[in-house]
């Protein structure tokens, strides 16, 4: 159990909600808008000492029990929820098996079967990329190939800004920023700070402010599909976003389409390689 993350985890969430959120009046003598200790212990049916000492890392493990009826009142996601317990030294359910190292087959067979229009790249759960196609590789860099932190695509992200200025706007930046500290969020809660997560974390802390500001945040939550639009030296490339996952725990295929016969499909129709894809 993690008492000062675990207190860390509930203050933050307390403070981003309103009474207004949980259909409570505003009251008098408010000094700021959040929801307060005692209105947190009243909703969840616990007395406001033991909320206070959770908050203030003092208190015993809760139960099961507790951290559920703390998930709803606090308007926690599932993704949320599991890293909730995790803090709190219990096992999300349902457990999930132990991440793989090798590159799932099932992705790469996809991988290898994708149009010459569609970028795809497969990830592990901290964002090391361990393959990718070419297009993937035109598009946005060659990671495959390489070693170390040098292959993860969330610390190019965070660590190289003329990189990140040269494939997405500011408004883009900001929303992917926040999808990548999420799901990074949920993969080291899941992992049960393993010692690849904790440096990968901790690397990531020393080396990125605007990463630290989002990583205490404490908001988790996995990669989700949608729009995305990409810069490239030809145009601005408006694509879709589509998150497969794989049978190796953690691992997911990442893939890019744009609307068939749009500028943009046509300009991924001319920057199309003949090669393979690209394993580790």
């Amino acid at each position: 159990m993690d008492r000062a993350a675990l207190g860390d985890f509930l203050r933050r969430r307390r403070e981003a909600l309103t009474p207004a959120d949980l259909g409570l009046p505003p009251g008098t003598r408010r000094r700021t808008p959040e929801l307060r200790r005692e209105e947190v212990a009243m909703l969840t049916a616990m007395s406001a000492n033991y909320y206070e000492r959770l908050e203030q890392a003092r208190g015993p493990q809760p139960s099961v029990s507790v951290l559920g009826a703390l998930a709803r009142t606090l308007r926690l996601t599932s993704d949320e929820t599991g890293y909730l317990y995790t803090l709190a030294g219990h096992a999300p359910p349902p457990r999930p098996p132990a991440p793989h190292s090798a590159t799932d087959p099932s992705l790469l067979t996809a991988l290898g079967s994708l149009g010459p229009t569609t970028i795809g790249l497969i990830t592990d759960d901290l964002g090391a990329v361990l393959a990718q196609n070419a297009l993937s590789a035109e598009v946005y860099a060659p990671f495959a190939g390489r070693t170390g932190i040098d292959r993860n695509i969330i610390w190019r992200w965070f660590a190289d800004r003329a990189w990140r200025d040269s494939i997405a706007r500011p408004e883009e930046q900001e929303q992917t920023s926040r999808a990548y500290v999420a799901d990074l969020r949920l993969a080291v809660g899941l992992r049960a700070g393993d010692h690849d997560s904790v440096r990968f974390v901790r690397r990531l802390r020393a080396g990125s402010a605007s990463f630290t500001e989002l990583w205490e945040r404490h908001q988790a939550g996995l990669l989700k599909p949608g729009p995305k639009l990409v810069l490239h030296p030809r145009a601005k490339l408006e694509l879709s976003c589509a998150v497969l996952p794989g049978r190796a725990q953690g691992q997911r295929l990442v893939l890019f389409r744009a609307d068939p016969g749009s500028p943009a499909d046509r300009i991924l129709a001319t920057l199309h390689p003949t090669k393979s894809p690209s394993v580790e």
